[in-house]
């Protein structure tokens, strides 16, 4: 539906009654579209995931065993995973209803023939909305007048910089864009703001069916996906479930075979399971992630979604937003060309009239009148302002960002912005158009002469000029590929201002740092005087562009974080692959790829309407950069990368990039400069806005994972040696090995404190230098084999020491409590992680596993609690040898993964 079709009349727009009809047609212009979920369907939702069903089974089991304490604490992290699910769940909520903030709370609409304000909710396809700056667009609409009108649509987009637009009838393109590239130029965007000029447009789409409203739709559509970690445990816990099943069947029936009673054998069957089961493994988990997240938070990344922080260890593709993410987000000068040949190259960052300007190309020195000429005009022929910095700010633009560039540039060559504007004075202009492409002012000189300076695209300056033509364009195009937006500046002299011009080189010949001062505008009084004689185009000027010399060319561009290389590296060479994704303009997204280590092919980089167009699978996947995306397209190459067998991991910062984050596997949004949309869709927040926190993040998840590794290990070859010998000892004499009060009591010293401890085990150093583990690899991959071995290991010697025990009349059972727990201590110890070089310091598990022997051996000699599990005094002589021979296989674990350490590093 266009303006034509909607308004009948877009000077005097609709009248009052149509728009109540239109009102109560379509409904308000809100981009609510989710319904809200009553507290109780959302439990019960998480009640039905399969860890929680194996939580709830060990609790029942805990609780007819009559563990008080075990099922506490198992009810505990029960409640504790629910609520994690639950707040994911309204999180995502959440993330739609912020899309909400953005749209503006009052338009001004054309109704009637007058001019109103009304709610944002009010307004209706078909209304004439009236823009000015600094308005926030309420409704997707059609510009029927546009005068030098300019919108930020970066949140939408991911365009670095205002994006000029047109109304319908004549318009044309911005410098540096194509039809085919920019279609949207006479349409403006509900929730984008308005930064110049002024226009109206007749609304075309309102609430759920504009773009906000479609992010909105696309986010809501967008469920939680488990996290590999979560996918996981739910197999290994059905796995366990089933096994438990077996062992329990086959113990309960040995014992009604051999005579035992069937009560007191389903009793002993039920401690089998959870001997088999480590109940304590979601609470090592939580605590994992738990501790994981501090950490995190503490190097400025705040973990929203706790199974994140595991995830982020298995992250095999990265897909990096580039304006905000990537690149500062600013428009930053760089590069200045004069016609001599002269370049120079620009240091310094953002907004901050810091830095130096050097020449690096052409003659052997530059030419400083040259240079001088150009930052004159470049700050003459502008009308943005620097702010210098807040408290809590550093500098900020105010007014167009390309202009405010351009003065950050002068400033770092010494030039007095506010002295040279008031030795000018401003005595006419013509504003930037895109009929015209460029912006041209005159000004009144000391001597009384006439200075006309002119900026804008380098097409139509060089037309204009004729004679440096040729070298002007190639150069441009030259920047222009490399993904520079580029700008052409040229003046006009009279002769006065000839006589003169030497007597003022001097003052702006040689850069040097400029104060914070004398970079600032402060036009107050004189502005006014001039703005009350300034007029539009007239015959002088025209006359004036006609005699234009080309000063040179500027390139700016929205340059890559200081540390993006460095972030991008890191994650390399952990075996992440990286993928640019944007909304901005090919070119730019190329260049800023190079620079920060991306480096694609033609091939490789692919934009929105190629996509639109049709891709293969193949293709898309094995792109690089990706340009002019719209939301959708986001969703679609982030679909495919996870088709693929890649877990996905997302940056943004803008409302285009909400979707997509939701949809990642891991959604990482910035802190700083995001928007409120990207956060809520986020499961991480990088509150420094530094890519490398990333790296640093990945390393985090890495170490949580190896540590849950770590207790499976450990924690189920101890399951399985209580079991073997549960099997075994029946075989040999005594009916059953252990009292069910004994496996609990075992279980709960090396499951609990020990166990715990394992989750804050340090990193392993060489943890970023292998390549992510596959996503569909099981979390007991490479493990079985070890957990056979030394739960076998174990059994055996337990089970040797209590059949020596029983033929020798010694207390055998005791003997085998006191063996499973003490061998299960030392092989805690020889899983843990390996030391960091230089540390000597004992850590929480030293301490853990310390108080856990020492409560595994004290009931031997505490009366009440001798009763309670049914034990027997050892005598120092076989306390010492069930001790020993039970750190065997703890004592040879470690040894063997000693030596294959050593021999990896050689």
């Amino acid at each position: 539906m266009n303006a034509e079709q909607l308004s009948p009349s877009a000077e005097t727009g609709l009248t009052a009654a149509e728009a109540a009809r239109r009102h109560a047609e379509f409904g308000p212009n809100t981009v609510r579209v989710r319904r809200d979920r009553h507290l109780r369907d959302r439990l019960l939702s998480q009640a039905r995931d399969p860890m929680i069903l194996l939580l709830v089974a060990a609790a029942v089991i805990a609780s007819v065993m009559g563990d008080a304490v075990d099922a506490i604490v198992i009810s505990f992290v029960i409640v504790v995973n629910t609520t994690v699910g639950v707040v994911q769940e309204v999180r995502a909520a959440h993330a739609i209803d912020a899309l909400a903030d953005l749209a503006a709370p009052m338009a001004r609409v054309r109704r009637d023939g007058a001019d109103l304000l009304v709610p944002a909710a009010e307004v209706v396809p078909g209304d004439v909305m009236v823009l000015t700056g600094g308005d926030v667009v309420a409704a997707d609409a059609e510009l029927t007048e546009a005068v030098q009108l300019q919108v930020d649509e970066s949140a939408m987009t991911g365009e670095s910089m205002p994006v000029d637009k047109s109304a319908v009838t004549g318009a044309s393109m911005p410098v540096d864009r194509s039809v085919d590239e920019h279609p949207d130029q006479c349409r403006v965007r509900a929730g984008t703001v308005v930064t110049h000029g002024r226009g109206t447009a007749v609304v075309t789409a309102i609430g759920a069916g504009s773009t906000l409203g479609r992010i909105a739709t696309l986010l809501a559509e967008q469920k939680p996906r488990p996290t590999p970690l979560q996918t996981r445990l739910a197999r290994l816990g059905r796995v366990l479930a089933l096994s438990v099943l077996a062992a329990s069947a086959v113990v309960v029936s040995l014992g009604v075979l051999r005579g035992e009673p069937l009560w007191e054998m389903l009793l002993v069957g039920v401690s089998v399971a959870v001997a088999v089961v480590p109940e304590s493994l979601p609470a090592v988990v939580t605590l994992a992630l738990a501790l994981g997240a501090r950490r995190m938070a503490q190097r400025s990344a705040v973990v929203r979604n706790l199974p994140a922080v595991e995830t982020l260890g298995t992250v095999s593709v990265l897909a990096a937003d580039k304006t905000g993410t990537l690149t500062e987000g600013r428009m930053v000068a760089t590069r200045v060309w004069t016609p001599a040949g002269t370049e120079y190259e620009v240091t310094g960052e953002g907004y901050a009239p810091l830095g130096e300007i050097r020449a690096t190309g052409g003659s052997a020195a530059g030419s400083p009148d040259d240079l001088a000429a150009l930052l004159r005009a470049a700050v003459l022929c502008n009308d943005a302002h620097l702010v210098p910095p807040g408290e809590d700010t550093g500098w900020t633009a105010a007014g167009d960002p390309l202009e405010a560039a351009l003065l950050a540039l002068a400033g770092k060559a010494g030039v007095d912005a506010a002295g040279y504007r008031r030795t000018y004075p401003r005595v006419r202009e013509v504003p930037f158009d895109s009929t015209r492409k460029r912006m041209t002012t005159a000004h009144d000189t000391p001597d009384g002469g006439r200075l006309v300076v002119c900026k804008g695209a380098p097409d139509v300056l060089a037309a204009m000029i004729g004679d440096t033509a040729a070298g002007t364009l190639q150069k441009a195009q030259e920047l222009a590929t490399a993904g520079y937006r580029v700008l052409a500046v040229a003046e006009f002299r009279g002769a006065a201002d000839e006589q003169a011009t030497e007597s003022r080189r001097s003052a702006v010949a040689e850069p040097r740092q400029a104060s914070g001062e004398q970079a600032v505008e402060t036009r107050q009084g004189s502005d006014k005087q001039v703005a009350e004689t300034r007029p539009t185009a007239d015959d002088q000027v025209d006359e004036a562009e006609r005699g234009l010399r080309m000063l040179g060319l500027v390139a700016v561009a929205d340059p890559p974080r200081s540390h993006a290389a460095e972030a991008v590296a890191a994650c390399r060479r952990a075996g992440i692959r990286f993928r640019l994704i944007t909304g901005d303009h090919p070119a730019a997204a190329a260049a800023v790829a190079e620079r920060v280590g991306i480096p694609a092919t033609a091939t490789q980089v692919l934009t929105g309407p190629q996509i639109a167009a049709g891709v293969t699978p193949e293709r898309l996947t094995a792109a690089r950069v990706f340009a002019r995306t719209l939301p959708e397209q986001k969703l679609d190459i982030v679909r495919a990368l996870q088709q693929e067998g890649h877990v996905v991991a997302m940056t943004g910062d803008g409302v285009n990039d909400g979707p997509a984050l939701r949809r990642a596997d891991i959604g990482v949004a910035m802190g700083r400069g995001g928007t409120e949309v990207a956060r809520q869709a986020a499961d991480l927040v990088l509150t420094d806005d530094d890519l490398r926190t990333v790296a640093s993040a990945v390393e985090e998840g890495r170490r949580v994972y190896a540590n849950i590794r770590r207790f499976l290990r450990y924690g189920l070859s101890g399951g399985l040696a209580e079991l073997l010998v549960m099997l075994a000892v029946p075989f040999l004499g005594p009916a059953v090995a252990l009292q069910p009060a004994q496996i609990l009591w075992i279980n709960m010293l090396t499951h609990g404190l020990p166990g715990v401890a394992m989750g804050a085990e340090p990193p392993d150093p060489s943890a970023m230098r292998r390549p992510p583990r596959p996503p569909r690899q099981s979390i007991l991959s490479g493990l079985l084999t070890p957990i056979a071995l030394t739960g076998t290991a174990m059994a055996t010697i337990a089970t040797a020491l209590g059949a020596w025990a029983w033929l020798t009349g010694a207390p055998w059972q005791t003997m085998i409590f006191i063996s499973l727990g003490v061998a299960q201590l030392g092989v805690a110890l020889a899983v843990r992680a390996p030391r960091p070089h230089g540390q000597s310091r004992l850590r929480f598990l030293d301490l853990a596993v310390l108080g856990a022997l020492i409560l595994q051996i004290i009931p031997l000699y505490v009366a009440p609690l001798r009763q309670l599990l049914r034990v027997e005094p050892l005598s120092p002589r076989d306390l010492l040898v069930t001790a020993a021979l039970s750190l065997i296989p703890g004592a040879v674990l470690a040894l063997t993964r000693h030596r294959a350490t050593r021999e990896s590093t050689r």
